[in-house]
């Protein structure tokens, strides 16, 4: 850690609770961040974790609409899905709490009045795009139009997807609502804004004068928005879902939610340790780090920056590294796609294999730039690497140790040239993975660590303590014990990347390890009710606090050319990763193409809708003379020779006849049996198949292509007419 800072606090962008979290999120944010908190921790750092839900905002009230519940039904739901998420995959957070805790919602509003009595803020009016038919006014990114830059008929209110240009709602052309499907007006409406322009010359020096060191795609990206001029931004909304805003003639308006969700962090951390949190936030010998995906950078280097500098009393982030995007088998991750792997059923569907995962998610982490997740390389890595490299020679050592000396740590009886040549080579490499994770280079880092199981399969190829037993046991004792000092080496190097395999060849080892300051407990009055309880938290938290009893392995322990002393008892050989066969990956392979076809049909459906155009005018007479009458289908039954075509017979209320109708890749004949439906009656019969059909089913085609009946909202006498 650096010399002048006593603590480090480490933050993750808070993931969205209206869904589950994906391999996207893991890559960018949270397996960076873990491997991270678990370094320092392991070196005995004094560091806390700090993440929560972030619970707020326009896209959960539609969601919530959508799915006839309450915002708070929707946020639970995913709170909790992406809480356990984490805890599965071994993230092991301080705290994890939600911005609809009360504590958030005092201490947002404490900040907001904080900056609003300093004069901080600027009130103003300004017209915005309102529903009418959903009664809100909406955020430009749930405005829709077409495009004036490349005619897209589909480009949202900020940013047109087929061409990539940034637009503001009064550059669409047609705007309507993304909601109702309506037309818009504009109303007037008073908010809050932060002058970011009086903060531009600050962030200019601090940034781009001062923090230099900074990964060059989050520089870059700061430097161009600078570069661009910045201009004041709401911190409210008209809205009944948020962190109400605690000023006179404000009643339903919130804080616009990229206001209110960083400040989560700090709330987090109150709720955590009540008495203690300002040392986190406002003393200066504590390093501030944000870890986030590239779509946040602005927000925590730029805009919440200034929300503290405004403040006045907190530190500033001493870095934040933030990570590309993660595509997915060559195209972008897309949740309403699903196009996507979530978290929560890899781990259902892949038990024990949560190391794998975050393996894979280093080894391939989009740290500079995009980069691609496949299952063959996922299977490829974990086969290739992991059962091959890793688990081969520790399984190799361990199981010639129980063979060769009972299970015991043999004396150095016999070293030669090699062995010490081969320890030798540890040091460097503890040096390398540390400053590698120092400077946020995780991918560089997993390398560094899994050349010391390359070591030890060359050190065993080269040696061959199998063949050397046969006439010399003192020579086979050196050898195995030179192997059995870098499984623990590797024991160590693993914990940040692979906790769970690293606590498995500890219990293989008969080893602890010790891993520094824990806050996990909170302090007394902290509020506990959105943390992890009991049996949750040592999920959550595996490989967490110091082991007293018996040998216990530091961050100092790894290089030492003695670990393991003569005469430690080892535990059972147990194979530490396991291969993974092709049925599986092919399995999940399957998965994304079902869920590619099912887009593209829909996709395919909702364009033969809209090329649909309206037809043309008819007169109220014309309207007059169609028949429209309700009926119950009394028989049904395929048309021989024919995929599409049902034969039913129906009670019109005035007769009984039959109707042909082209529905029986929608509708079995068991379906349809006293089904009630609307007909037109008086269509001219024609003769299909042979069959004489006597009116039309009225039915509407959905947006996924298939077809689906006109019905009346209660069951209606036979023949009632509509019209």
């Amino acid at each position: 850690m650096d010399k002048n800072f006593e603590r480090t606090l480490v933050t993750c962008a808070l993931p969205y609770a209206n869904g589950p979290v994906h391999i996207g999120h893991l890559a960018g944010v949270y397996v960076p961040a873990d491997i991270y908190v678990r370094y320092l921790r392991l070196r005995g750092e004094d560091v806390l974790f700090i993440c929560g839900s972030d619970e707020h905002g326009v896209p959960i009230t539609i969601k919530a609409k959508k799915q006839g519940c309450t915002p708070q039904d929707v946020v639970d739901k995913y709170h909790n899905i992406i809480k356990h998420s984490f805890a599965g995959l071994g993230i092991n957070f301080d705290i994890y709490s939600r911005t609809t805790s009360d504590t958030h919602h005092r201490n947002a509003a404490a900040f907001f009045r904080r900056l609003y009595e300093d004069g901080k803020f600027i009130e103003k009016e300004s017209e915005q795009y309102y529903d009418e038919e959903a009664k809100t006014f909406l955020a430009d990114r749930y405005i829709v139009g077409t495009c004036p830059k490349c005619g897209n008929e589909g480009a949202y209110g900020d940013q047109c997807e087929k061409c990539g240009s940034t637009l503001s709602p009064d550059e669409l052309i047609n705007p309507k609502s993304a909601l109702s499907g309506g037309e818009l007006v504009k109303k007037t409406t008073k908010h809050w804004y932060l002058p970011l322009d009086q903060y531009e010359g600050w962030l200019k020096e601090w940034i781009l004068e001062g923090h230099k060191e900074w990964k060059t795609n989050v520089y870059g990206q700061c430097k161009s928005w600078l570069d661009g001029g910045l201009q004041p931004r709401a911190v409210s909304r008209d809205l009944d879902w948020g962190v109400p805003v605690p000023v006179e003639g404000a009643e339903g308006k919130v804080l616009y939610v990229w206001f209110d969700a960083p400040i989560g962090y700090i709330s987090n951390t109150m709720e955590l340790l009540p008495q203690s949190w300002e040392k986190w936030w406002k003393s200066g010998d504590t390093k501030l780090v944000h870890f986030i995906g590239k779509d946040n950078i602005v927000f925590h280097c730029i805009v919440f920056p200034s929300m503290l500098k405004a403040d006045g009393t907190y530190i500033l982030p001493d870095n934040v590294p933030a990570n590309e995007f993660l595509n997915l088998e060559g195209d972008k991750i897309s949740t309403s796609k699903n196009w996507a792997v979530w978290l929560n059923e890899y781990l259902e569907e892949f038990p024990d294999k949560e190391d794998v995962l975050r393996y894979v998610l280093c080894a391939n982490a989009p740290e500079t730039k995009d980069n691609d997740f496949t299952w063959k390389d996922f299977q490829a890595r974990n086969n290739s690497e992991l059962v091959a490299i890793f688990g081969n020679f520790v399984n190799r050592a361990v199981v010639l140790t129980h063979k060769y000396f009972a299970g015991k740590v043999p004396a150095n009886l016999k070293p030669e040239p090699i062995d010490a040549e081969t320890l030798s080579q540890i040091p460097a490499i503890r040096k390398s993975i540390g400053e590698n994770i120092e400077n946020y280079k995780f991918r560089e880092a997993l390398k560094e660590a899994m050349n010391i199981a390359r070591i030890g399969n060359k050190y065993l190829t080269d040696t061959e303590p199998w063949k050397v037993a046969k006439t010399d046991m003192d020579r086979t004792a050196s050898i195995l014990n030179v192997s059995l000092q870098l499984c623990a080496d590797l024991a160590v190097a693993f914990e940040p990347f692979l906790p769970f395999s690293a606590e498995k060849l500890r219990k293989i080892l008969n080893v602890g390890i010790s891993a520094g300051f824990d806050h996990r407990a909170g302090e007394e009055g902290s509020i506990k009710d959105n943390m992890f309880k009991d049996g949750e938290s040592a999920a959550l938290h595996t490989s967490g606090g110091v082991q007293s009893e018996g040998l216990v392995l530091s961050w100092e322990s790894l290089g030492n050319d003695v670990i393991l002393p003569e005469g430690h008892l080892l535990g059972e050989p147990v194979l530490l990763f396991s291969k993974i066969e092709d049925s599986v990956v092919e399995a999940q392979v399957n998965k994304l193409k079902e869920a590619k076809a099912a887009n593209e049909a829909a996709a395919k459906a909702a364009e033969v809708l809209k090329a649909a155009p309206q037809k043309a005018g008819c007169t109220f007479e014309d309207f007059e003379k169609m028949d429209i009458r309700t009926a119950t289908v009394l028989e049904a039954e395929r048309v021989p020779k024919t995929d599409k075509l049902l034969k039913l017979t129906i009670d019109t209320g005035i007769d009984k006849r039959t109707i042909v109708s082209g529905i029986a890749e929608y509708y079995t004949p068991e379906q349809m049996l006293g089904r009630q439906i609307c007909i037109l009656a008086n269509l001219a019969p024609r003769k299909i198949r042979g069959i004489e059909s006597k009116g039309m089913i009225l039915m509407a085609r959905q947006p996924d292509g298939k077809m689906r009946f006109i019905t009346p909202e209660e069951t209606l006498t036979n023949g009632a007419e509509i019209g």
